[in-house]
């Protein structure tokens, strides 16, 4: 059985959270690293509506982006933001994969013997 996801906030690891929101709720077997992001970005939001549908602001968060970079997008629903989130590329990712894939610069010996 999975871990459940509850609570958020910068005090993940103790179990206390940010605010009411995630008072006394821990994030059980991610409770580091989701305390390790946060510490890089910002509190994290809850990651389950009412329903316990996942949020597009808690993907949003995961993915390192601006509060509001997909979110806050009008005419968006949250299928819409699901599916943009999904579909998007995590900036970290894409910066460390051109710093690998871009083979070392050489100088041009025609332009060196100038």
């Amino acid at each position: 059985m999975a871990p459940s996801l509850a609570g958020g906030g910068p005090a993940a690891l103790d179990g206390l959270g940010s605010g009411s929101r995630g008072a006394g709720r821990r994030w059980g077997a991610y409770a580091a690293a989701i305390a390790r992001w946060e510490t890089l970005t910002r509190p994290a939001p809850e990651p389950t509506d009412a329903g316990g549908r996942l949020r597009a602001d808690f993907v949003e968060w995961m993915q390192g982006l601006d509060d509001g970079w997909v979110t806050a997008t009008s005419g968006l629903g949250r299928p819409a933001q699901l599916t943009a989130l999904g579909n998007g590329v995590v900036p970290q990712q894409a910066a460390r994969a051109v710093q690998l894939l871009t083979p070392p610069f050489s100088r041009c010996p025609r332009c060196t013997a100038v």
